[in-house]
C-alpha cells in the first residue's frame, strides 16, 4: 500500500509537472495527481491479470500439444493442476478484481507472446514439476507456485519489465509499491471460501491520505513565494541557478509541513525529505537540504510560525 513517503513522492512529481507546464490551473494538476495514485492500483490489477494469463496458458499449451502430428502419451494426458489453482480460482471470483479488469480495460491481446514465454519458462522450472507431482492440495501450496511465477519469472522477465515501463510511466518509482500490494494479496488470500479473500488496499484510510496529498500539493503552490523567501534568506551565498529545482521543491514541501500540518513531527518531516532527496536529487542535496531546513526551522520557531501542537512534535 502507499505510505506517506510514497504520497510525498507523488506530490513532488506533480509539483515538478506543474512547474514545467504552461498550464497553471491547479485543479487540472490536482486531478492528474489523484490519477497518478489510481495508476498504482491499475498497475496492480494488470499484474494480477498477467499472473492469471500465465496460468491459463497451461490449457492453451495442452491443446497445442494434443494437436501435434505425432503427440506423445504425455502430450495427450497433460497435467493441468495449475488451472485449478485455488489462488487463481479465488481471484477470478473476486468482485473488486473483476471490476478492475473492466474499469481499466485489461486485455493482453496486444502481446500474446508474453504469457507464452513466461509459461514456457515455468514449464522448465523444477519448482513447477514439484508442484505438479505433489499430492498436497492446499491454498498455501497453491499460493507458493503463484509466488514463484511472480517473483522468479515475471519480475525477472525483461519483456514484462518493458511492457509495464511502456504502459506505466511511473513504473520505476511504483514498482516497490506494486510488489508490496502483491505480497499483501498473497497474505489476504488464506481462506478456502473465495468471498473471504480480499484484494490489497491501496490506502488504509483514503479520506485522510487524500486530504494530506491534496493539501500538501495545494499549499506548496499557494504559499510558494513565502516559502521561497524563507529559503532565499538562508541561501544568500548561493547563486540561484546553482540550486537544483528538485532541492527547492523538496524544501518548500518540508516548510509547508512545518507550517501547515500540526500533527506531523518536525523530525519526521525532515527525515522524510532527506530520504526522498537521496533518490530524486543530487548526491550533495542531502546535507544541503538538511542545513537550510535547520536554519528555516530556527527562524519559524523564533517568529512563532511553527504550527505544531503536542509533545515531541517540535524537537
Amino acid at each position: 500500500m502507499l505510505n506517506r513517503r510514497q504520497l510525498r513522492v507523488k506530490v513532488l512529481q506533480a509539483l515538478y509537472a506543474y512547474n514545467q507546464s504552461e498550464n497553471k490551473e491547479i485543479t487540472a494538476h490536482e486531478k492528474l495527481l489523484l490519477q497518478s495514485v489510481d495508476k498504482v492500483f491499475e498497475m496492480y490489477i494488470w499484474m494480477l491479470s498477467l499472473i492469471d494469463e500465465v496460468v491459463q496458458y497451461a490449457a492453451v499449451d495442452a491443446e497445442e500439444r494434443a494437436n501435434l502430428h505425432l503427440p506423445t502419451e504425455a502430450d495427450l494426458a497433460p497435467n493441468l493442476k495449475i488451472t485449478r489453482n485455488k489462488f487463481i480460482v479465488s481471484l477470478l471470483q473476486n468482485p473488486e478484481y473483476l471490476a478492475g479488469l473492466k474499469k481499466y480495460k485489461v486485455d493482453w491481446s496486444f502481446d500474446p507472446e508474453l504469457a507464452r514465454t513466461i509459461f514456457y519458462a515455468l514449464k522448465e522450472a523444477p519448482e513447477y514439476q514439484a508442484y505438479l507431482e505433489s499430492e498436497a492440495d492446499t491454498i498455501q501450496t497453491d499460493k507458493d507456485i503463484i509466488k514463484f511465477i511472480f517473483k522468479k519469472l515475471i519480475l525477472k522477465s525483461v519483456a514484462a519489465e518493458q511492457v509495464f515501463e511502456e504502459r506505466f510511466l511511473s513504473w520505476p518509482v511504483d514498482k516497490d509499491t506494486l510488489q508490496a500490494l502483491i505480497a499483501k494479496t498473497f497474505k489476504n488470500f488464506s481462506h478456502q471460501e473465495a468471498a473471504k479473500n480480499k484484494l490489497a488496499e491501496l490506502s488504509l484510510d483514503w479520506v485522510e491520505d487524500r486530504e494530506f496529498l491534496v493539501t500538501l500539493f495545494q499549499q506548496t503552490i499557494r504559499y510558494d513565494r513565502e516559502y521561497q523567501q524563507l529559503i532565499s534568506g538562508k541561501t544568500q551565498n548561493w547563486e540561484a541557478e546553482r540550486i537544483a529545482m528538485m532541492d527547492t521543491m523538496l524544501m518548500k514541501m518540508a516548510i509547508c509541513e512545518f507550517m501547515g500540518f500540526p500533527s506531523i513531527p518536525v523530525k519526521v518531516t525532515i527525515n522524510e525529505y532527506l530520504e526522498i532527496s537521496k533518490e530524486f536529487s543530487t548526491p550533495k542535496s542531502n546535507s544541503f537540504i538538511n542545513g537550510i531546513l535547520d536554519k528555516v526551522l530556527s527562524d519559524l520557531k523564533s517568529n512563532n510560525k511553527l504550527r505544531k501542537s503536542g509533545r515531541g512534535l517540535i524537537d
